[in-house]
């Protein structure tokens, strides 16, 4: 007897994955919607920009400024920001400040600095010729400033170049996130230009809360991240909305909690994606997050949601960067048991609060469904340290998934897990 077969294509890096599955075990392929784009990218960013949400058009709020740092996203975020900071700068030209009283401060969080190549590919020859961009200094801490805490105990440390601006604008782009529900409004402050013990602060904070707030906009996170960006002055907001492909589908200005919360209205039309059920078998895409391990883990929290209990996701990323290029030292202790992990961060055991949070995430969802890798960038040995199965290809570690599952194992593939919020028509047992 023929059994039929369906091919299922992944973005990886440059270039592409294709495998095959019998069509009786596929639950469904599931990638963002495709929503129509803008007809015009620049002249959206610029009615943004005149017409924001709860707050004055830019060139009169800013009228005045004397020193305007912007803080952006940096390569590891697809924001369009080539395109928007040029607009940008010319809108603070009308207001009255020329380029020499402007700064880009890049949002590292804390990833690796960007090279000068890689600022003039991501921000355009245009930005890096007119003003000064910097990387955000996150391990100098003498360029933090100490702002004291939050209400609920997190240590508040932000760039000092920011703080010295009287005009603080911040960038970036709205998809669903694990840790503050959706990305970028305050996010780009916390953790854009925080100190690494209010990033830790926040990550651990998520961990010990829920496997995730993916989708949650309203959460005990993002109430720590927007206090941080109040206390740091953040003024004004540029978010957009992305399709799949990069494509500008809406751009919100203004007010960072008011133009944030509008957007997150439209990305939950683009990256909410019904899914009929839970299946016993995830594969999920790590595009656009590709670089290193840090960024495609957030292929994890997608399928978390659509995995059963007791199933098995498949990650399928390059990662030519390896696991961390800034926090190595995760693949220590990444493979432990979560109440293991936890209990070293309690103790300082592990300093790294960022690192540890996130493997506490990853091990809090290997108690839920076993985790294998497919990577051309990470050997085998990483990923076991990170507590993952390793196979060479799709193909492989499918049929050991299968074989683990059972005949009638259902598989759902996730195109482009990063940038998905599933919302399961059949709810099952998926409390994040």
């Amino acid at each position: 007897m023929t059994v039929s077969k369906v091919s299922s294509t992944l973005p990886y890096g440059n270039s592409e994955i294709t495998f095959c599955l019998p069509e009786s075990a596929l639950l469904g392929i599931f990638s963002p919607h495709e929503s129509p784009p803008v007809p015009d990218p620049a002249a959206e960013i610029r009615r943004a920009l005149r017409e924001p949400v709860g707050a004055r058009p830019l060139v009169e709020d800013a009228r005045g400024a004397k020193q305007v740092v912007i803080v952006a996203d940096d390569l590891t975020r697809p924001t369009p920001n080539a395109l928007i900071l040029p607009i940008l700068l010319d809108e603070f030209n009308q207001a009255g400040v020329p380029d020499a009283r402007i700064r880009v401060l890049v949002a590292l969080g804390t990833h690796r600095a960007m090279t000068p190549s890689e600022l003039e590919l991501h921000f355009g020859p245009e930005v890096v010729r007119r003003v000064v961009v910097l990387n955000h200094p996150w391990q100098d801490p003498a360029q933090l400033v100490d702002l004291g805490s939050t209400p609920n105990g997190t240590p508040i440390q932000v760039s000092r170049l920011a703080l010295e601006a009287d005009y603080l604008i911040g960038l970036g782009g709205i998809v669903p996130h694990h840790i503050p529900g959706y990305s970028a409004g305050a996010k780009i402050i916390q953790p854009g230009i925080s100190g690494p013990a209010t990033t830790g602060a926040t990550h651990f904070l998520s961990t010990r809360t829920r496997r995730s707030y993916l989708g949650l906009v309203e959460n005990l996170v993002r109430t720590e991240m927007e206090t941080v960006a109040s206390r740091a002055g953040l003024r004004f907001i540029l978010n957009v909305v992305q399709d799949a492909s990069g494509r500008l589908v809406g751009a919100f200005a203004g007010d960072f909690i008011q133009a944030h919360r509008a957007g997150v209205a439209l990305a939950e039309q683009v990256y909410g994606v019904t899914v009929p059920g839970q299946a016993e078998i995830v594969v999920a895409g790590s595009h656009p997050c590709d670089i290193e391990f840090w960024q495609a883990h957030k292929s994890l929290y997608p399928a978390d949601i659509v995995v059963k209990e007791g199933g098995v996701i498949i990650v399928v990323t390059p990662c030519p960067e390896g696991v961390s290029v800034m926090h190595p030292e995760v693949l220590e202790y990444a493979a432990l048991p979560a109440k293991e992990i936890e209990t070293r961060i309690w103790s300082g055991a592990i300093p790294d609060q960022v690192a540890g949070a996130l493997a506490l995430a990853w091990a809090k969802m290997r108690q839920r469904a076993a985790i294998f890798l497919v990577s051309g960038g990470i050997d085998h040995n990483a990923a076991r340290a990170l507590g993952f199965t390793p196979f060479a290809n799709v193909d492989e570690a499918l049929a050991a998934a299968q074989a683990r599952q059972g005949a009638s194992a259902k598989v759902a593939v996730l195109t482009h897990a990063p940038d998905m919020l599933p919302i399961l028509a059949q709810p099952g047992k998926n409390a994040r």
